[in-house]
Formats: structure tokens, sequence, C-alpha cells
């Protein structure tokens, strides 16, 4: 019995060892990562990923590691998805969502509650349907489960919200679906505003305000709500004045 106690004991202690090795690598890859959505900066998000890839060497048990991996590569994708010329680099694309992919699919093997990593998994697996019927068979079940599951794990945290009303945007097909786009955002909008009223630890995350915003201002413009729109758009551009969605759609709307 004592020697069953002790090696639970010493397995933890030996975990929490582990962590506080990880811990510096993941705070010095969040600031790395921090620094590259300022700048929007796709080289940027790429080192950031390359800090955490190390952390998570360090502590393969750490499920934080991961998610911040597959964050900093979620955002790589992104970037190259929406680069300054317009042209979209489709290798690197496909290689910073594959690796967020794994990344994500790690965090919720040591993690299975985590429900940042539940919404950003259901977010790329939604982001391959694009609008075809094979697609959508094959991944859509799969975004549905991790959806709820973030919302059972996260139903308060904005990011959740914020990338469920992102998703029921690119799926809505009448005012009613984005009204219902409307709403999650706007809930998340709150959420984030009492998230940055509170102190946290040097690992969680605080990335998405801004860009929630824009998803606001998105949703504005497609129902036809202009000046909404814009006042989104420049809300979004005070907070993040390298939001190229939200520069475009500000421009856009100019003088309407």
């Amino acid at each position: 019995m004592f020697g069953k106690l002790a090696g639970v004991f010493l397995a933890l202690a030996t975990t929490a060892l582990a962590d506080r090795k990880a811990d510096p690598l993941i705070e010095n890859g969040i600031r790395e990562f921090s620094t590259a959505f300022r700048k929007w900066d796709g080289d940027g998000f790429s080192k950031a990923a390359e800090t955490f890839r190390q952390a998570s060497a360090s502590d393969p048990g750490s499920a934080a590691a991961f998610y911040w991996r597959g964050t900093a590569l979620f955002h790589r994708m992104l970037r190259a998805n929406h680069p300054p010329d317009g042209k979209p680099d489709e290798k690197a694309v496909e290689a910073a969502a594959a690796g967020a992919e794994r990344a994500f699919e790690s965090a919720l093997a040591i993690d299975p509650d985590h429900a940042e990593a539940h919404a950003l998994l259901g977010t790329l697996y939604g982001m391959k349907i694009k609008g075809g019927l094979v697609a959508s068979i094959r991944y859509g079940p799969r975004v549905h489960d991790h959806q709820k599951k973030a919302l059972e794990s996260g139903a308060t945290n904005p990011r959740v919200r914020y990338l469920l009303g992102a998703g029921q945007l690119h799926t809505a097909k009448d005012q009613d679906g984005y009204r219902e786009a409307l709403n999650t955002l706007l809930a998340a909008e709150k959420l984030f505003s009492h998230e940055s009223k509170r102190s946290a630890g040097p690992l969680a995350p605080r990335w998405g305000h801004s860009s929630c915003l824009t998803f606001i201002g998105k949703v504005y413009e497609a129902m036809g709500k202009t000046a909404e729109a814009a006042s989104y758009y420049r809300k979004a551009l005070a907070m993040h004045p390298t939001d190229h969605a939200a520069a475009e759609g500000a421009s856009r709307l100019a003088g309407k």
C-alpha cells in the first residue's frame, strides 16, 4: 500500500518538475507569439511554434506546450492564407494546418477537456469542408463533436465562443444564420471584456479579442448594417492595427 502511494507521489513530483522545466520555454514562446500577432508576422508564428515544440519535447506530458504549438501554427496558417500580396501560399497553409491538427490532438490526448484545443480542432475540420458534400460527410461530425466538447468544458471561454461564432458565420445562408452568428460573437465580446479585467497566469491565453470584433463587423456587413460593421472594424483596428481583414472592411465601407 505504502509502496503504491510512494509511487504515485514520485510520479506527481516528476510531472511537476517536468512542468517547471517546460514552463519557461512556453512563456518565451508566448512572448514570441504575441509579438508575431501584433505584427501579423508569419515567420514570427513559425518561430513561436518551434519554441513550443522544444517545450513539448522537454515535457511530452504538457498539454499547454502542445496547445500553444497548435495555436501558433493555426495563426501561421491564417497568415499564409491571407498574405499582404493576396496570393495564398498553399504549401505553407497545408503544412501549418496539418501541424496544428497534430498538436491539438496531442494536447487532447493529455487533457481531454481542453476547451480551446477542441474549439480550434473543430475549426480546422470545418475549414476542410469548403462546401463539399464528401468532405461534409467526413468532417461534419468531427466539427460538431469538438464544438460540443468545447462548449461543455468552456462555456464561458471567450475564444471558444468566438471560434464558434466564426464558424457559424461561414455556414450562414440567411438572416437567421447571420443573427445566430452575431449573437454568439457578441456574447464572446462580453466574455473577452470580462477576461481583460481579470489577472491570469503567465501561460494563460489572451488572444482573439480583436479578431472577434472583426468578425462582428463581417456579420453586420453581411446583414447590410454598414454603420455597425464600420464601427466594429474600427474597434478591431484600434486594438490590432495590422488586422488586414478589419482594414479592408473599414476601407470598403468608408463613407457609407
